[in-house]
């Protein structure tokens, strides 16, 4: 069983209280009347899905019930750090020396 860190309750909690919720940092457009739909679709339903280092989206469904962003490994399942919405990650695919 993981034990994933929730940064907003600031502790290791059951990996059954969460929720994973997809890709993270994903730009919504700023004028979304403006898109093509083939850009609006590219928005809506394609996200990356890379070996190695994948930064996602996170509920603490079953505790704060707050959104956070993950980075995890893909290849071990390794969650290497949580923070909140709007901060930097400290992992990358380009610092831990993998190819992007």
């Amino acid at each position: 069983m993981l034990h994933i860190f929730c940064p907003h309750c600031f502790e290791l909690r059951s990996e059954e209280e969460f929720h994973a919720s997809g890709q993270a940092h994903i730009p919504r457009p700023l004028d979304p009347n403006a898109c093509t739909d083939a850009q609006w679709g590219d928005y809506m339903f394609f996200r990356d899905n890379p070996r190695g280092l994948h930064h996602e989206l996170w509920i603490h469904a079953a505790g704060c019930r707050q959104y956070f962003n993950a980075t995890r490994d893909t290849l071990t399942y390794e969650i290497l750090e949580t923070y909140k919405i709007g901060e930097k990650p400290q992992f990358t695919a380009k610092a831990s020396g993998e190819k992007v």
